[in-house]
């Protein structure tokens, strides 16, 4: 369930990834967090239901999803004025990095 549901997550983030240059900068915050909220709430499954799993290692990759979620919206929160095209670009492949990690991560725990 978990590994089908982070492919979900993918395909919706790089949907919404295509969507970067043309959409307002509060809605890419609002998928930003519905992305985080979402990957942290497969951690919480992950905790609530396979009882052998080791906390200590969901609860890391929860701080990371968490760290990831500040460090992308304060990062669009203050866009460089001269290179808005290679910010975005910057920010994009970025956030598609460390989701596809997270997305990883949860998968070897599950």
């Amino acid at each position: 369930m978990i590994c089908i549901k982070a492919n979900i997550l993918i395909f919706a983030l790089l949907e919404t990834i295509i969507k970067f240059c043309i959409m307002k900068r509060r809605d890419i915050k609002k998928d930003i967090n519905s992305l985080c909220g979402d990957l942290f709430a497969e951690c919480v499954a992950l905790i609530q239901y396979k009882k052998d799993t080791n906390k200590n290692d969901v609860e890391n990759v929860m701080l990371t999803i968490l760290q990831m979620q500040n460090d992308m919206i304060s990062r669009l929160s203050h866009v460089e004025p001269g290179s808005t095209r290679l910010f975005f670009k910057k920010l994009r492949e970025d956030l598609l990095a460390r989701t596809e990690d997270i997305v990883e991560q949860i998968k070897a725990l599950a």
